[in-house]
């Protein structure tokens, strides 16, 4: 064999650089390695923060029940307030209930019958498209800008706060919520029943009322639970809407006069001039806190069971 061919035989093709041989164990290189620590380093960054945020979240919790559970007592749930800290927070968890229910009123219905809107009928359109981003500017609104949108949609009009302009500014602060939620449980509906209605011959409203809203009815009200639980905490646009009220009345009437949310008994109560004031702050905050993790912990069920009935 002449030294050329010889040279040619042990040369190794180019596509086979780099190669190795069966049993070589195969070892990162360099970039590789760079890329798998950048990796683990995102992972812990994204750990610690999670751990940030429950430590955080529990010591709030902590701290809201270690204050607030010596003024719970059955007086403290069903007396109204009376004087400078005295009495309990009745009127004021009526009237949350009253303003919160009118708000979820207005909101459930015009937010489902957007979600409807945009999954049923105009999907993927600009319609859609326009709405879908007025829907999540809105939720991103600071809440106080919706209290003055509504002093001057209402207040101003009327010369007076109520509980009716408190219930407005809170379904606005629902709606996109509900909307968004409602569109997505919809999309998740199997395609199977809309086709199955299709071929019996329904009518498509019929379709819509009779199996896509039944189907998804579980994740609606779980979307729902969540807004009025967010809803109900809601304390900066109660302040420019419905401030004026007497605190210790039961005021069921929201279109006469202010209604007494708990939100607005924390905000008036905690800085008052008498030793018992921050006790009774605290323990409003705690019933709020209470509803609030109530409401979630529904909306879970309820999603959970959604999920399973429509096998996702």
């Amino acid at each position: 064999m002449s030294a050329r061919a010889a040279s040619l035989a042990g040369r190794r093709p180019r596509g086979d650089q780099g190669r190795r041989t069966t049993g070589t164990p195969l070892r990162p290189a360099g970039n590789l390695r760079r890329r798998a620590a950048i990796s683990r380093a995102a992972e812990l960054a994204m750990a610690s923060a999670a751990a940030l945020a429950v430590a955080l979240l529990v010591d709030v919790v902590a701290t809201v029940v270690a204050n607030g559970a010596p003024a719970i007592s059955l007086a403290f749930l069903t007396q109204p307030s009376r004087g400078l800290a005295g009495g309990g927070i009745a009127n004021a968890l009526v009237g949350s209930a009253v303003m919160v229910a009118l708000a979820a009123a207005i909101a459930i219905p015009l937010g489902v019958l957007i979600g409807l809107l945009l999954s049923e009928v105009a999907p993927g359109s600009r319609l859609a498209s326009a709405l879908e981003l007025v829907l999540d500017m809105l939720q991103g609104l600071p809440t106080v800008l919706v209290g003055v949108f509504v002093f001057g949609l209402i207040v101003t009009a009327e010369h007076k706060e109520t509980g009716l302009a408190g219930a407005v500014a809170l379904s606005i602060i629902m709606l996109p919520l509900i909307a968004r939620s409602s569109q997505q449980v919809l999309a998740l509906v199997p395609g199977t029943l809309r086709e199955a209605a299709d071929a019996l011959g329904v009518d498509r409203w019929r379709a819509v009322l009779g199996v896509t809203l039944p189907a998804a009815a579980g994740g609606i009200a779980t979307g729902a639970l969540l807004a009025i639980a967010r809803a109900a905490g809601e304390t900066a646009p109660l302040l420019l809407v419905d401030g004026l009220y007497d605190p210790a009345a039961f005021q069921l009437d929201p279109i006469a006069h202010g209604v007494p949310s708990v939100p607005m008994f924390i905000y008036t109560t905690y800085d008052l001039p008498a030793p018992s004031a921050l006790s009774l702050a605290w323990g409003a905050a705690l019933v709020l806190l209470s509803g609030v993790l109530v409401a979630n912990i529904g909306a879970r069920i309820l999603l959970a069971r959604s999920r399973r009935r429509m096998g996702l």
